[in-house]
C-alpha cells in the first residue's frame, strides 16, 4: 500500500484555556488579600477601571432591597433546630442557588479598597509577594502529626494553634476555646499540654514564667530554688536579691548564677521564625445565628473590591479614536478585560457563597453542639450538591475565612473522613469511630482486656466496617498501648 499525504475532518471537544478564563481561574483562589493587589493592579493598568462611589454602592444596596423581596427572603438561613446527637440536616437548608443579595450580602463589586492587572498578558503570582522563610505557623504544623492526636482532636489543635502569637505565646482564654468549640476545659488543658511539647521549647506558654519553665523542664535544670525563682520574677525585676535568695533557699550568689542560667533561655522562642503569623486574618464569610434558630450566610462585603466600568469615557475614547486603529484596539482590549474583570468578580464572590452556604448546612450540628458534632465531609460531597467541579471547590475553600459564633475557621476546616457503615448507610465519622474505640477500652478490667480484633467484632456489630490496622493505627493516634502492654498496666496497678 502507497503511502501518501491526505487530509482529514474529525469531530472533537477541547477545552480552550484562555487568558481571561486562566485569570478568572486565579481569582476564585486568591484569598481577599491578594485579591486586593490584583484589583489595584488592574485600577492603574486599564483607563476604564474606576473605584464605585457612595452613590454607587447605596443604588446597589437598593437593589440588593428589591431582589431579595422578589425571593422572599432577606437571608439564606439553615436550621439547626431539628439537629440532634446523629447531627440529622434539616430540608428547609440553604439553596445552592441562592446569590448574595438573598442572603443579605453585598452585591455591589463597585467599592474597592484592592487592586490588580486583568489583562491576558499579566502573570500575577501572588507567591512572589510573600517570604519564603518558613514561619512559626508552618513549623508548629508540621509537627502537629508527631503528636498522634485523634481527628477531632487535631481540629481543637489546629483552632489552638492560631491563637499563638509571633513570639510563641498562647494568648486565649482556656474556658472561651471549651465554649466556642463545645468541648470540655480539661479536654482542652490536655490538648495544650501536648501542644507545649513541640519545638522550639517555650511555645504555647501562656506567660514568661511557664515559657522560661518550659525550657528549664528541657533542659533539666528545673529543681525547686528555680521554681520559686520562677515565681517571684516580680521581685526579680525590683532587684531585690537579698529577699528573693531567702525565697528561693540560696545564697545571693547561688540566685545570680540561677539568673544567669535564666538569661541564656529564650523569652520569645517564636521570634526564631517568620513573623506572618500575626497578619491579621479578614473573614470572607461571616455566619451569624438567626432568631428563628437558623443560620444566616453573609459575604463579607469589606473584603470585596468595588470596581465599575466607566461607560462614558469608553465612549469618548471609541468615538475619537475612529481613524486610529491602535488606540481603538487597544480601548477595546481595556473594555473587553474591564467587563470580564467585573463579571469574575461577581462570579468569585457568589460562588464563594455557594460553598460556604452549603458547608453550614453539611456541617449544621458543629455550629449547633460543637466539635463533636462534625459530620463526615469530602469536597466531592459539596461539588456535588452545588453542581460544581470538585476542582473549583478545593480553590474556593483554600485560603478563605468564615467568621462564626464559635470562632474563626478555614473553609477547609470543616472537611474530615468518614468511616462505611456496615450496612451501606451513611458513613462514620472519623472522630466518632475513635471515640467509640476509646469508651470499649476505657470500660476494660484486668480480666476484659480487649484486642484490636476483638474491638473489630464490637464495632461491627455497632454497624461500623473497619478493619483491624485501622483499629490499631486510630488506637495509636491516641497513644493507647496495645492490649498486652495494658494487661502490663493492669498487673502492676498503672
Amino acid at each position: 500500500m502507497a503511502l501518501a499525504p491526505k487530509l482529514q475532518a474529525r469531530q472533537g471537544q477541547q477545552l480552550a484555556m484562555t487568558p481571561q478564563l486562566q485569570q478568572a481561574i486565579k481569582l476564585l483562589q486568591l484569598s481577599n488579600i491578594e485579591l486586593s493587589a490584583f484589583v489595584e493592579e488592574q485600577l492603574e493598568s486599564n483607563p476604564l477601571l474606576e473605584r464605585g462611589t457612595g452613590e454607587e454602592n447605596r443604588r446597589g444596596e437598593d437593589l440588593q432591597k428589591d431582589a431579595a423581596q422578589q425571593h422572599n427572603a432577606a437571608t439564606d438561613t439553615v436550621s439547626h433546630g431539628e439537629a440532634s446527637s446523629q447531627m440529622d440536616v434539616p430540608d428547609h437548608a440553604v439553596s445552592p442557588d441562592a446569590t448574595a443579595a438573598d442572603v443579605g450580602g453585598t452585591v455591589d463589586w463597585s467599592r474597592n479598597n484592592s487592586g490588580g492587572s486583568f489583562n491576558g498578558s499579566s502573570d500575577y503570582d501572588p507567591a512572589a509577594n510573600t517570604a519564603a522563610d518558613i514561619t512559626l505557623s508552618e513549623h508548629l504544623t508540621g509537627q502537629l502529626a508527631m503528636l498522634r492526636l485523634s481527628q477531632k482532636d487535631k481540629l481543637i489543635a489546629d483552632y489552638m494553634l492560631g491563637q499563638v502569637d509571633e513570639a510563641g505565646y498562647f494568648r486565649s482564654d482556656v474556658a472561651e476555646i471549651s465554649d466556642n468549640l463545645g468541648v470540655s476545659i480539661s479536654r482542652v488543658n490536655t490538648i495544650l499540654l501536648q501542644l507545649q511539647t513541640l519545638e522550639p521549647t517555650g511555645v504555647f506558654a501562656r506567660d514568661l514564667a511557664e515559657c522560661l519553665r518550659l525550657q528549664l523542664r528541657e533542659n533539666g535544670e528545673l529543681d525547686a530554688p528555680m521554681q520559686a525563682l520562677l515565681d517571684n520574677l516580680a521581685m526579680l525585676a525590683k532587684h531585690d536579691l537579698a529577699k528573693l535568695a531567702k525565697v528561693c533557699g540560696v545564697k545571693v550568689d547561688g540566685l545570680k548564677d540561677m539568673v544567669a542560667r535564666l538569661r541564656n533561655l529564650s523569652p520569645k522562642p517564636g521570634m526564631a521564625y517568620g513573623g506572618t503569623m500575626a497578619q491579621a486574618v479578614e473573614p470572607d464569610v461571616f455566619i451569624r445565628e438567626t432568631p428563628q434558630g437558623g443560620w444566616a450566610v453573609e459575604l463579607n462585603s469589606d473584603t470585596l473590591p468595588r470596581v465599575l466600568l466607566n461607560q462614558r469615557y469608553y465612549n469618548e475614547i471609541a468615538s475619537a479614536s475612529d481613524n486610529n486603529t491602535q488606540a481603538r484596539e487597544f480601548i477595546s482590549e481595556c473594555h473587553a478585560n474591564a467587563n470580564w474583570l467585573v463579571k469574575s468578580l461577581d462570579q468569585r464572590a457568589r460562588t464563594i457563597l455557594k460553598v460556604a452556604s452549603e458547608i453550614v448546612k453539611q456541617q449544621d450540628g458543629f455550629f449547633a453542639y460543637g466539635v463533636d458534632h462534625m459530620r463526615p465531609l469530602k469536597l466531592k460531597d459539596v461539588a456535588d450538591a452545588i453542581e460544581m467541579h470538585e476542582s473549583t471547590v478545593s480553590r474556593v475553600t483554600s485560603n478563605k475565612f468564615m467568621h462564626t459564633p464559635r470562632g474563626l475557621y478555614e473553609l477547609k476546616y470543616f472537611f474530615t473522613a468518614a468511616i462505611p457503615s456496615m450496612d451501606g448507610g451513611e458513613g462514620h465519622s472519623a472522630e466518632s469511630v475513635r471515640n467509640k474505640i476509646k469508651i470499649l477500652i476505657s470500660e476494660e478490667t484486668e480480666k476484659t482486656v480487649k484486642s484490636d480484633d476483638k474491638i473489630v467484632t464490637l464495632l461491627q456489630a455497632q454497624g461500623v466496617d473497619i478493619a483491624r490496622h485501622t483499629v490499631a493505627k486510630y488506637r495509636e493516634s491516641m497513644n493507647i498501648p496495645s492490649s498486652v502492654e495494658r494487661r502490663r498496666m493492669f498487673k502492676h496497678g498503672m
